[in-house]
């Protein structure tokens, strides 16, 4: 985005990860001020060191260069952005209000804003809890992606989303779930003469997403084997219900934030101890947006989650009262 001098100007701070940038971009987005995307890393030693430690200087970091003029705003994710927070809060004097997404698990002191979703347990005074992860669903980005992808219109409806996701610390993705998955996406497709939209996750196994591909690919399906333009967006703009696999908070906030229904797609738990992608699942589901699916497709509304503009709104009313602090000094 184009830096207006008249602007506050932001700089978007995360490793070169899509979940936790999109979640930053998104309230970015919500707070319509111009920003940069910084997409940094860490050099050794500092990329071994312990963030509680603070040793970070200017020949600390790989990736974009972090250098004045510093942004009025950073928001920021990843345990390799703490240490860039702390430097470029120290480098401008402390005028940088800084917003940290998720659980930075360390001290508070280095940021103005934490941004936590209801299934991380810290609080505080600095800390805005959200139900979910902040995102950039809006009703703009559902127009844009049903306008850039016409052709899904022509798909029967309803039109099923299906965002797959795969192996992760906490799930495994077997092929028996796979199997499973493909018979419940069958059947519904042929009771209700609907049709599918279907994308995979880059940790979707091989074996897995082979497999799918086999087995859903047909007429009324459109299979994304990332070739061509992500019809993500697109997916979301047309689908009438939105399937979404147990493993990734990004993907379930993200379409809890469309108000359409959402259905979860089971993987297999490594563990029988509950942890806090199930406390998200719980959360959904106590809101109303999430289901678990058991055959047949039903219709509900829900109050749409917009947590990036929450974070957004919470920056916006902090933001005079922390610079005019910061000019005192």
């Amino acid at each position: 985005m184009k830096k207006d001098d008249n602007l506050p100007h932001i700089w978007v701070v995360t490793e070169n990860l899509r979940g936790t940038q999109n979640q930053c971009v998104g309230v970015a987005e919500n707070l319509g001020f111009p920003y940069t995307i910084k997409t940094i890393g860490l050099k050794q030693p500092w990329k071994g060191l312990s963030p509680y430690l603070g040793f970070e200087n200017s020949a600390s970091f790989s990736g974009d260069p972090l250098t004045a003029p510093w942004p009025d705003i950073v928001i920021a994710s990843g345990r390799k952005s703490i240490a860039a927070c702390r430097y470029i809060a120290r480098k401008s004097k402390g005028k940088t209000f800084i917003c940290y997404i998720q659980d930075p698990r360390v001290s508070s002191s280095a940021f103005d804003l934490i941004a936590l979703p209801k299934h991380d347990p810290s609080r505080g005074e600095k800390i805005l809890v959200t139900t979910a992860t902040p995102n950039r669903i809006t009703d703009e980005k559902l127009a844009e992606g049903r306008e850039e992808f016409p052709e899904f219109a022509e798909l029967p409806s309803p039109r099923l989303a299906v965002l797959i996701g795969g192996a992760s610390s906490a799930y495994n993705f077997s092929m028996e779930t796979a199997q499973t998955l493909v018979e419940n996406l069958k059947a519904v497709k042929k009771k209700t003469n609907g049709s599918l939209l279907i994308t995979a996750s880059r940790r979707t196994p091989p074996k897995i997403f082979s497999f799918l591909k086999e087995e859903l690919s047909g007429e009324n399906t459109y299979f994304w084997d990332e070739t061509g333009d992500n019809p993500y967006f697109g997916f979301l703009g047309w689908g009438d219900y939105i399937f979404v696999t147990s493993d990734s908070a990004s993907m379930l906030s993200e379409a809890a934030t469309t108000g359409k229904p959402v259905y979860l797609i089971p993987l297999d738990a490594k563990s029988t101890k509950k942890n806090r992608l199930n406390q998200l699942q719980e959360n959904l589901v106590e809101h109303g947006a999430v289901r678990n699916f058991e055959g047949l497709l039903e219709n509900w509304s829900y109050t749409r989650l917009n947590d990036a503009q929450a974070v957004a709104e919470e920056i916006k009313k902090r933001l005079p009262e922390r610079l005019s602090q910061s000019s005192n000094r």
